[in-house]
Order: C-alpha cells, then sequence, then structure tokens
C-alpha cells in the first residue's frame, strides 16, 4: 500500500492498515466503533503513537492483528509453487514506546517503495515484533537498510 511518508509521530490510514492488515474500511468502521481515535485534517486521517498505541492495546484488536500476523507466515509457508525467491522474516526487537514508534516508522517508510510484499507490526509486553515476506531482493533490501540504522544495529 502506498501512502504519504509518517510525519511529526503520525500515520495516516494506509499505514495503520499496512501495520495491521485490516483493511481501511475495516479501520474505519472502528473508528465509528470508537475502538480507534484519531484525528481527521483536509480529508487525511491522522493517528498519533498513542492512539496506535491504545488501538493495539484493545483485546479485540489484539486478537485480530495476532490472526493476520499469523496468516502472514502461515500463507508464506503454504505456498509451496512460489515462480520467483520469496523470503519471509519474523523480527523480534526489545522495544520501548520510543523505539517501537522509530521501528514502526522505519518500516513504513521502506515499504512506501516494496510493491512486493507484505508488512505486519506489533508492539507488545516490551518487545516490537515486525515480519516482512515477498520477494526476496525488496525483504533483503529493507532488512539491510534496518541493520544499518541506529536502532537495528
Amino acid at each position: 500500500m502506498k501512502g504519504e511518508p509518517i510525519m511529526n509521530g503520525t500515520y495516516n490510514l494506509n499505514e495503520l492498515a499496512m501495520m495491521t492488515r485490516f483493511t481501511t474500511r475495516t479501520l474505519r468502521n472502528y473508528l465509528k466503533q470508537g475502538l480507534l481515535s484519531g484525528e481527521k485534517a483536509d480529508g487525511i486521517w491522522r493517528f498519533t503513537t498513542e492512539d496506535v498505541e491504545k488501538f493495539f492495546s484493545e483485546p479485540f484488536v489484539k486478537e485480530g492483528m495476532r490472526i493476520k500476523r499469523s496468516n502472514v507466515v502461515l500463507d508464506f509457508m503454504a505456498d509451496r509453487s512460489k515462480k520467483t525467491a520469496r523470503a519471509c522474516v519474523v523480527l523480534d526487537v526489545p522495544a520501548d514506546l520510543i523505539k517501537g514508534n522509530r521501528i514502526s516508522a522505519f518500516f513504513c517508510e521502506q515499504m512506501q517503495e516494496a510493491s512486493d510484499t507484505e508488512f505486519t507490526f506489533d508492539l507488545n509486553n516490551g518487545s516490537a515484533r515486525v515480519i516482512l515476506a515477498g520477494a526476496q531482493d525488496q525483504v533483503m533490501k529493507i532488512m539491510k537498510a534496518y541493520s544499518e540504522t541506529s536502532f537495528g544495529a
């Protein structure tokens, strides 16, 4: 999914969809139901890191995200007829809220250029989990760029 870059520590609807694997329509329904809060300015939803953290901590949302994250890995493993080189990486990093936000922002920005890669993110109990699955060259490029950051070293 393409979206605007993260600005001022906020996420847009497409970035939140990319991290959670929920559709933008589902996220809009969560906004209507009050499970997700954010601010709409100039027709664009923006979510602060606090909005995202609160949303991720909702039990219903947490379970939905767990299922969707698991499906990325399970679908990758189940597809034995890949025509091109594919890679799946599960990255667990000890992270507080600040580091977790830097990690999620980094991967959201990287995904702007990745057309054939899936991405999920979760921050829970002091650990950030990133899952990337897709074209081997794209996954490896993103992971190399991550390892060169100050928080990925």
